[in-house]
């Protein structure tokens, strides 16, 4: 007898939950401590962030140049070339609409061209946040007066990388914040493979943050 292929893919799930309460209330995030009950029956407390969601922007010039930013980062005490990126902090928010505020507010830029690169979760052992990076092309400077930064963004400073030196830079170790190494390793297998075309449309579904 064959064996069935099983097919690879995430699929949502939802173990009972006997009972929570959040252990720490934040600006931004909470800290929630839950009951959870196994497959065997077993109670086990699980404690996780509550997290908004977040987008990133790979924007790629026609030089296949990426646009960073580079900022400070106090819990990791680094200052880490980053993308554009910003919390889905408006309940309901279209992701796209965040995206292309973010690229506006961080490096003072527009797209003609968007696309879904990657949806992934960020830290799903500890963390309910899930990130989508679109790839953004068409790239120009946005229009109107630049966007009042504060706190961190003081200091932001912007530049632009070719891909493959970020791909290089990645794989060397000299460049660790999360989204940029899933999104220009993304982009290069992208280009490789079935060319950029292939990603899906900017408003494609997303479940784990669903939008209008």
């Amino acid at each position: 007898m064959t064996q069935q292929k099983q097919q690879i893919a995430d699929t949502p799930e939802e173990w009972r939950v006997n009972g929570g309460r959040t252990s720490f209330a934040g600006r931004i995030w909470d800290i929630r401590s839950e009951e959870v009950v196994m497959p065997d029956g077993a109670v086990a407390v699980r404690d996780y962030m509550a997290h908004p969601g977040a987008v990133g922007v790979l924007a790629l010039d026609e030089r296949q140049r990426v646009l960073l930013v580079r900022q400070y980062r106090h819990p990791v005490r680094h200052r880490l070339w980053e993308l554009p990126a910003g919390l889905l902090d408006i309940p309901g928010e279209n992701p796209l609409h965040a995206a292309q505020r973010e690229l506006y507010e961080e490096a003072h830029a527009q797209a003609g061209d968007w696309r879904v690169l990657i949806d992934f979760y960020a830290s799903p052992g500890g963390s309910s946040e899930a990130l989508r990076v679109f790839l953004a092309q068409g790239l120009s400077e946005a229009e109107g007066e630049r966007f009042a930064a504060e706190h961190e963004e003081l200091d932001l400073q912007v530049d632009r990388v070719e891909l493959d030196e970020l791909v290089r830079l990645v794989l060397a170790g000299e460049l660790h914040n999360g989204a940029l190494v899933a999104a220009v390793l993304a982009a290069r297998v992208a280009l490789d493979g079935p060319g950029l075309d292939s990603l899906r449309p900017a408003l494609a579904p997303w479940p784990a943050r669903p939008f209008e």
